[in-house]
């Protein structure tokens, strides 16, 4: 009876154990992308995600800065078979595009209704033939930085964001004060920080073949140079200065430059580099363009046509591009590309960033153009820019004889 019984609650407990369901593996998703272990957004995107989507892990696969392009499309015509890849450069979602490296979206967007107004027109820039290919993530587009102790000092009100072109140079020279060493504002030697402007109207592009829109800021910029407004070009280069230095060292009332500049700034006021008080407007704007225009730079996500996941990577891309995924992003101090109130009120509670309102309304942009667009012959067009821009700069020829130039090479590069 004893060996019986021990025979029945062995047979029981093997009928127990087999009743009880093994626990699941997580399902990795795999993203490849640059500089993963010192990149703060990375690790706060995948946290967030992970948080929100249990049962799922993000795995990295992390390729040289420098050298990602190129690697990662050796890596996809090798058949890799990784779900995401983000995109640096445009150009390269272009090129995968054309090699099918990349799946469309569109039956994706269209089955979920995704919200693509949030991007407020970037998305239109991963998208081929009409097609979308990627979800943008980051956007650096281009803000105002001012000095708030040297409006105060000078009893003169801070910039607003609706202010055209005309009223921010009145506003420079007015902040101007030779005796004390003090510049109504700076501008960095790129073409992006001088003349880039034209592009914030959504028509004009720096790849269209005709430059006669950058005239009204290469004469605007002279006039501020002429005027002791802003340090000459030929000073600027002959010290090597580079803007965070020029704007920290506390004497320059305004200053155009990426959002990117942000967490310096708010790095330079903990280390004690610099001790003012500091905020952000949205960029002026030309007569006739929507206030809060601006252009910048987009990173962004795509799935890979070799992906065996590919409704999971576009639960990842569609996330990561969204609202939640950009509140993760925002986290860190990072501009995400999506633009909301939520997202604003996010990137304004990192600590260090100014308190006032204005700054936070600055993180709500209209409308961001591209710096440069995808273009037939970019690349030569891109030399042929800054290589007259640098003359103009240097006042080796004039606005009007280096847009001409720029109109007759670029044109040369077509015949």
């Amino acid at each position: 009876m004893k060996k019986l019984l021990s025979v029945l609650l062995a047979a029981i407990m093997m009928v127990s154990l087999l009743a009880v369901p093994a626990l699941a593996e997580d399902q990795v998703l795999t993203v490849v992308t640059w500089d993963a272990t010192t990149t703060p957004y990375l690790t706060a995107q995948k946290e967030a995600f992970e948080a929100s989507h249990p049962g799922v892990k993000i795995e990295y696969i992390d390729v040289a800065s420098q050298d990602y392009g190129i690697k990662a499309t050796t890596m996809l015509e090798g058949k890799d078979k990784s779900d995401v890849y983000m995109i640096k450069e445009i150009d390269d979602l272009i090129k995968w595009q054309a090699q099918g490296f990349t799946a469309p979206l569109a039956d994706y967007i269209a089955a979920d209704n995704y919200d693509l107004s949030g991007f407020v027109g970037t998305e239109v820039n991963y998208a081929v033939d009409g097609v979308q290919y990627a979800i943008p993530f980051r956007s650096d587009f281009w803000v105002l930085f001012y000095n708030k102790d040297l409006f105060d000092a000078a009893g003169v009100e801070y910039p607003t964001n609706d202010m055209t072109w005309d009223q921010y140079a009145e506003l420079a020279k007015k902040l101007t004060n030779k005796e004390n060493n003090i510049y109504g504002t700076h501008y960095h030697t790129w073409l992006s920080a001088v003349a880039n402007w034209a592009v914030c109207d959504g028509v004009n592009t720096l790849a269209d073949k005709e430059y006669s829109d950058l005239l009204y800021f290469y004469k605007l910029y002279q006039d501020l140079e002429d005027s002791g407004a802003c340090m000459s070009y030929a000073d600027v280069k002959a010290a090597g200065l580079h803007y965070s230095a020029a704007f920290a060292n506390g004497n320059v009332a305004m200053l155009p430059m990426g959002y990117w500049y942000v967490s310096t700034l708010i790095g330079y006021n903990k280390d004690g580099t610099c001790n003012f008080n500091w905020g952000i407007t949205a960029v002026p704007h030309a007569d006739g363009v929507k206030a809060g225009s601006s252009f910048g730079n987009l990173t962004g996500a795509m799935i890979n046509t070799n992906s065996e996941q590919k409704d999971l990577a576009w639960e990842y891309i569609s996330w990561l591009g969204g609202a939640e995924g950009a509140k993760a992003t925002a986290s860190v101090g990072a501009r995400p590309a999506w633009v909301s109130e939520d997202v604003a009120g996010a990137m304004a509670s990192v600590e260090g960033f100014p308190t006032d309102e204005g700054s936070k309304e600055a993180l709500i942009p209209s409308f961001v153009a591209m710096e440069w667009p995808v273009a037939e012959k970019v690349a030569d067009i891109k030399t042929i820019v800054n290589e007259e821009h640098t003359m103009i700069m240097a006042r080796e020829i004039t606005p009007e004889e280096g847009i001409e130039e720029m109109n007759e090479r670029v044109a040369e590069l077509f015949e």
